[in-house]
């Protein structure tokens, strides 16, 4: 991992185009600003990680998962039909 030292006010820029601007050191955050295309997605590690997860788990849908999950929304469907 590279690790820099940058004061407030100072950038890094990363290829050609993402550049990441030190705003603001308040103890222990730093608030920076990030000036990406884009085609380039920025989130958060945690965020980031979430979706790695819910993609994992969105692979993971068999055939059978999606047909059982349309039959149930058939039903539903139609039950809401009904009272009407």
């Amino acid at each position: 991992m590279l690790v820099l030292t940058r004061k407030v006010g100072e950038s890094i820029t990363i290829g050609d185009n993402i550049r990441i601007h030190i705003q603001e050191v308040r103890g222990n955050q730093v608030k920076i600003g990030i000036r990406a295309p884009a085609s380039v997605a920025v989130h958060r590690e945690e965020i980031y990680l979430r979706i790695q997860e819910e993609n994992k788990q969105a692979a993971a849908v068999t055939p059978d998962m999606v047909s059982a999950a349309l039959a149930r929304f058939k039903t539903r469907k139609v039950e809401g039909a009904s009272h009407e």
